[in-house]
């Protein structure tokens, strides 16, 4: 892997296609055990989510459902503070083992905010899997509890996240050079 230039700044490879294909198993593998004669609800929010959950869920073995939800917290480029659900959720959670996807947990604001909208909604159970979490970063009470990789709270981008709207067709995760 090389580097890659996106908006004019340098991305050095961080996390190979590889290495992520091995941790979306290894994750689907912890959710079919805990979940064994369940029918779990996925909800994939999106945009940067929807690589690691497609390619998680292939991997999911249990009768289960998948939905996506967006959550906006910005207006342009300045952040508001608010989520707000930009496409919401259909699916009826009451009395459901749901499991959050998220491509990466940095600050936790975005789940901070969204968490108490579906524990109103009575699930049976709340579970978060996501791809990258910076727990340097992290300024709300939210932890993963099916995670890929912990990084350093650098900027990355590849396999859905991206840099200002582009990179998310990368299949590797690359992390802005110093």
């Amino acid at each position: 892997m090389e580097s890659i230039v996106v908006h004019g700044k340098t991305f050095v490879p961080y996390i190979s296609d590889e290495e992520i294909q091995a941790k979306c198993f290894e994750i689907a593998v912890k959710i079919n055990n805990d979940y064994k004669g369940e029918k779990p609800l996925f909800i994939a929010i999106l945009n940067g989510s929807f690589l690691f959950a497609a390619d998680m869920f292939r991997h999911i073995d249990l009768e289960a459902e998948i939905s996506f939800i967006k959550l906006v917290s910005y207006k342009g480029t300045t952040s508001t503070g608010n989520v707000v659900t930009a496409i919401g959720l259909d699916e009826r959670v009451k009395d459901r083992h749901v499991i959050i996807i998220e491509d990466i947990l940095d600050t936790g604001r975005t789940l901070y905010q969204f968490l108490p909208e579906l524990y109103n909604q009575n699930p049976k159970s709340l579970k978060i899997a996501t791809l990258l979490t910076k727990p340097t970063a992290r300024l709300f009470d939210v932890q993963p509890d099916y995670l890929g990789f912990e990084i350093p709270d650098k900027f990355v981008l590849g396999y859905g996240l991206d840099y200002d709207g582009l990179g998310r067709n990368i299949p590797s995760i690359y992390q802005l050079e110093e």
